[in-house]
């Protein structure tokens, strides 16, 4: 996380909405042999103490969860760069903007009976962000199929111990100045993400 504490002035729960909200993050532990990490969608409960995700059996972190292991989840969302020019100011240098949130906890395997339900959730989570379209339900599957299916992955809940996030977008320039780099991120960037990276500077 960036060291400036301008960055880190939102609230847990604004960071824990956009962690929600986001829904995927890269999953870091370590043991012995060094850190591992994995891609991961994952589901935060109403009061966001707890982190829910399941891996593939066979990945090595997975492996590694014969006991609970501290554990980070790294949220990134939009992100650009940003050119010294677009400030309207002197002697500026060249940065990137971006928002990220990491969630501390210790990571545990659940028990195997918790994974349809989990799958559920998640699924539902998702689906329900395509409406109109009619979500998609476990109970499509044919019955053997999804429960060999589900074989395949393990159930994990992460205990959430800390929240922090950077949310960098210019807080340090005069209001003005970020609004007026703002533009130009709208206006030269490319992609839904620097468009949201442009909204979020100009709210912070």
């Amino acid at each position: 996380m960036h060291p400036n504490p301008i960055f880190h002035t939102e609230s847990d729960a604004r960071n824990l909405d956009f962690a929600r909200a986001r829904a995927f993050g890269v999953l870091a532990v370590s043991d012995a042999d060094g850190p591992m990490l994995a891609h991961v969608p994952f589901l935060i409960d109403e009061a966001g103490t707890q982190v829910g995700l399941h891996l593939v059996r066979s990945n090595p972190i997975a492996r590694a969860l014969k006991t609970p292991l501290k554990a980070r989840i790294a949220v990134s969302g939009a992100d650009g760069y940003i050119s010294p020019d677009w400030y309207g100011i002197d002697d500026q240098v060249p940065t990137w903007n971006y928002v990220a949130v990491h969630l501390t906890g210790v990571l545990e395997l659940r028990p195997h009976d918790e994974m349809r339900d989990l799958l559920d959730r998640q699924s539902k989570h998702f689906e329900d962000q395509l409406a109109p379209k009619p979500p998609w339900k476990t109970g499509k599957m044919t019955p053997d199929v999804l429960e060999r299916m589900m074989r395949q992955i393990v159930p994990c809940r992460m205990d959430i111990t800390g929240v922090d996030g950077t949310w960098k977008l210019n807080q340090n320039k005069a209001d003005e100045v970020r609004l007026r780099a703002a533009d130009h991120v709208d206006a030269f960037g490319m992609g839904q993400e620097v468009r949201l990276l442009a909204a979020l500077m100009r709210g912070a």
